[in-house]
């Protein structure tokens, strides 16, 4: 099921939230209607106090990451319909939105020395150590994304960079481990540089060894004509959205089940650059 952190609390104390947006904190039972300091929805808002985020190494078969800025936004709602459609077909599955996690930008150790570069990340203080084992032991990953001036945001770049430690092995001509795992792309926005913010996210995987499912990208612009105010009516009613959203998660599911990465085990060979 998800893995998500929850705005709910079943106290009547005040505790501290916390805006995933900006980072503003404020007091309360509940959170507030809105972040004052940028304007986010109440649904922006998580308890403070976070558990250390961590993984058992549980099996599972797909990981999910909504890379907005903004947890509970559009790109929110495309991965609730990745979600229902993982329930659907009964896929044990992992979400994660990543405005709840710290990760810190890239060292770029590889531009020092290219042996530094490797496998464990030399930065365990953050959470992204955790997302490099769940990306290790996931045969599939769907990701969501916005369009922020004509490419992904800017928290999904630097998750993205972080992952250099894993395409890198190839160089240290160490075994692989993610070639042959199943990609999917979701990716919506206000208006222009829907195809290129999937390509320069299937760009770095591919760089891992991972397979594009067939028909495996889809993308939704509502238009620079209108308002982002309007967006979101315009997104929570688009039947073409939905459809396509349910089409890409299905078409991934599929290609998961033909297990490729067994198959292709010890048959490739990595052109990383």
């Amino acid at each position: 099921m998800a893995s998500s952190l929850s705005n709910q609390t079943t106290t009547d104390e005040k505790i501290p939230w916390l805006c995933t947006v900006c980072g503003f904190q404020i007091s309360g039972v509940k959170p507030p209607k809105g972040c004052p300091n940028c304007h986010s929805p109440s649904g922006e808002f998580i308890p403070a106090h976070k558990e250390v985020f961590s993984y058992n190494e549980e099996p599972f078969d797909l990981l999910l990451i909504n890379g907005s800025s903004h947890r509970a936004g559009n790109t929110g709602m495309m991965s609730d319909i990745a979600e229902e459609v993982l329930s659907e077909k009964n896929v044990s599955y992992k979400r994660f939105n990543l405005n709840e996690f710290s990760i810190e930008h890239c060292w770029c150790c590889y531009a020092v020395r290219a042996q530094s570069c490797d496998f464990p990340c030399r930065n365990k203080s953050d959470d992204m150590h955790t997302f490099h084992q769940l990306l290790r032991m996931a045969k599939a990953v769907i990701v969501v994304s916005p369009i922020n001036w004509n490419s992904m945001s800017a928290r999904l770049k630097i998750f993205l960079d972080r992952t250099t430690c894993m395409q890198n092995l190839y160089h240290l001509n160490k075994p692989g481990l993610t070639d042959g795992k199943i990609l999917g792309i979701l990716v919506n926005g206000h208006e222009d540089g829907g195809i290129k913010t999937a390509m320069d996210i299937f760009l770095n995987f591919q760089q891992m060894g991972f397979i594009l499912a067939p028909f495996g990208i889809s993308y939704r612009t509502h238009g620079a004509e209108y308002s982002s105010n309007e967006d979101r009516e315009f997104f929570s009613t688009d039947q073409l959205l939905r459809d396509h959203t349910r089409g890409v998660v299905s078409n991934v599911v599929e290609m998961m089940k033909l297990d490729l990465q067994r198959h292709l085990e010890g048959k490739i060979t990595p052109v990383s650059e």
